[in-house]
């Protein structure tokens, strides 16, 4: 099992009234890294269909500790579920060495231009697969 990094750049504007991330601003990160991964991942090995649709039916996540402005955070990704038309990527974020929280977030292939879920493709599949953790 392979996990994808993505080092994450913690914003000024991503601080509440404590000075900690905003909890809404996790979301941000996590996006962040799902992004790279599906956009910059997937393209470096020539798939590109991620870029035509991909819609969250699902979040959910653990806070458990907060994170202060300063240093790049690291986030881990992998997916814990594949399905036929849906797969769910897991995350861990952390601050420095410690881990500050878990999330998790159902990937829905998309069909934007004609506005109808789909099947993920064998590509998709095999693009998944060496990143799949149970």
């Amino acid at each position: 099992m392979t996990r994808f990094i993505h080092d994450a750049t913690v914003r000024w504007s991503d601080m509440d009234a404590y000075g900690h991330v905003n909890n809404a601003r996790f979301l941000t990160l996590y996006e962040e890294a799902r992004v790279a991964m599906f956009f910059i991942g997937a393209r470096a090995q020539g798939l590109t269909s991620f870029e035509d649709g991909i819609v969250i039916s699902r979040q959910e996540i653990d806070y458990l500790r907060p994170v202060d402005y300063g240093d790049p955070v690291r986030i881990e990704l992998w997916v814990s579920e594949l399905r036929a038309a849906a797969f769910t990527v897991s995350y861990e974020l952390f601050d420095g060495d410690v881990l500050a929280s878990r999330a998790r977030s159902v990937c829905v292939p998309y069909n934007l231009a004609e506005g109808f879920p789909r099947r993920l493709t064998a590509e998709e599949r095999a693009f998944l697969e060496p990143y799949r953790e149970e």
